[in-house]
């Protein structure tokens, strides 16, 4: 298992927001004993000279080996967090996609690596699965933003 620990410097993300219905796809974040302690929307950091747009294509082919198309607009979310007594801190562009693989959208959970070979799971999360697991939505402030869970 890969302990991770936030960078000590501000990052800049993207995420993308890929719905089944009322599911979004997002990845398990273990804390270091393995243990589910949230799940994020697929994307990341956004290298030098790369728009947010590019950031977004190249992380879903990355990691999904799809392409998608962007349909909403774009969301700025700013998250300082703590994660084992580390602190983080990163800006996180958020928009709606639409993935071009139509066979992801038939798959309950989709296992991919990350580009340092860790292996990752991404699954379709309803906002009730989430409260009723007692899961965290990441990044913070992510789950106000999204319009199609609103109570």
């Amino acid at each position: 298992m890969t302990v991770w620990r936030p960078s000590q410097q501000i990052r800049v993300k993207v995420i993308g927001l890929a719905w089944r219905k009322d599911q979004l796809l997002a990845a398990e974040v273990e804390d270091d004993s393995g243990r589910i302690k949230g799940v994020r929307p697929l994307g990341g950091a956004i290298e030098f000279g790369e728009s947010r747009e590019e950031a977004l294509h190249r992380e879903f082919g990355e990691e999904l080996d799809t392409d998608i198309r962007i349909v909403g607009p774009w969301h700025l979310l700013e998250n300082i967090y703590e994660h084992h007594g580390a602190t983080g801190h990163e800006f996180i562009f958020a928009a709606d996609i639409e993935l071009a693989d139509a066979s992801l959208y038939e798959r309950d959970e989709i296992r991919y690596c990350e580009l340092d070979e860790t292996a990752a799971t991404a699954r379709w999360f309803g906002r009730d699965r989430l409260r009723d697991a007692g899961i965290d939505l990441y990044p913070t402030g992510l789950d106000k933003l999204l319009s199609r869970w609103r109570d």
